[in-house]
């Protein structure tokens, strides 16, 4: 059973006291997933494809600044000993087989390197293991919509305020889901909640245009395309319980910029708190329990 939150959108301070419940363990959490204004780089990563990805990344960067470094350095070269000045007799020759070796041979095993280290990378993101946690996601014009298919409730998740203008009550809406005015145009009314330490698969679809799915401190990134599921998987490392946000990543109408993401990574034993009053909240199918037998 699904319930949508449409009718609530502009109600976030009093959906927000009425589900206090189930949102407790979740107030205290630290925003670790964030863009930072005027800062560079990579946010924290808080998977394992993450730290991959990220450090990739920085294997690439380094070799193309050698190779930029090393270009620019011929190009002086070739400025300074073989300017009209210093040879006013240039060489009249069509080949020179040593050098069309080597820049035949170097690219091919620069390339070869990077692929090696890339498929390794590139395989941790798409062989989708078992999941622990699924969840079907949906992109709609202009928010997401979450399913737990396990347990048979799910949500619609907006951005908190419109998306124009940062007032004193979009801020009182933010201040009631447990957020900042820093977090506007990134907090939503809803947040998708997973446990730390365990394997999270989610089924990605949309509704009306091609949307995408982005965490960028978990190192992913999937299209969610109308009439297809595809997939991606992450898990978040115990310890780093906290709040990341991330954003709609392909362009889909007029609202493209105020499509927002947020999850939260909690305790298992958060989770499952949560998962409980989630599933009363949203009239879902109960978990089960395992009791041990007495002998």
């Amino acid at each position: 059973m699904r319930l949508t939150k449409n009718t609530l959108r502009f109600m976030a301070p009093i959906v927000a006291f009425i589900s206090a419940g189930t949102a407790t363990a979740q107030q205290a959490l630290e925003i670790k997933g964030a863009p930072i204004d005027g800062k560079m780089g990579f946010q924290p990563p808080a998977t394992d494809i993450a730290v991959a990805t990220q450090g990739l990344d920085h294997l690439i960067l380094y070799i193309i600044t050698g190779i930029c470094l090393f270009v620019f350095a011929l190009i002086a070269y070739a400025i300074v000993r073989f300017n009209r000045r210093a040879n006013p007799e240039p060489g009249k020759f069509t080949h020179h087989t040593p050098v069309e070796i080597a820049w035949t041979l170097i690219p091919v095993v620069i390339l070869v390197f990077i692929g090696a280290n890339s498929l390794p990378v590139l395989f941790m993101q798409q062989e989708i293991p078992e999941g622990d946690v699924v969840i079907k996601v949906t992109g709609n014009q202009w928010y997401w919509s979450y399913e737990y298919p396990e347990h048979e409730f799910g949500f619609d998740s907006f951005l908190i305020g419109d998306g124009k203008v940062m007032n004193d009550d979009v801020e009182q809406e933010l201040i009631a889901a447990g957020y900042s005015k820093d977090e506007f145009l990134l907090a939503t009314d809803t947040a998708v909640v997973i446990p730390t330490g365990k394997k999270v698969v989610m089924n990605l679809t949309g509704s009306d245009v091609i949307h995408s799915w982005t965490i960028p401190a978990f190192g992913v990134k999937q299209d969610a395309v109308p009439g297809r599921i595809s997939q991606l998987w992450f898990e978040v490392a115990e310890g780093n319980e906290g709040i990341y946000f991330g954003q709609c990543s392909e362009l889909c109408g007029k609202d493209h910029a105020y499509m927002p993401i947020t999850v939260k990574a909690v305790s298992q034993a958060d989770y499952e708190a949560w998962l409980d009053g989630a599933i009363e909240e949203y009239a879902g199918v109960p978990r089960s329990i395992t009791v041990a037998s007495a002998e």
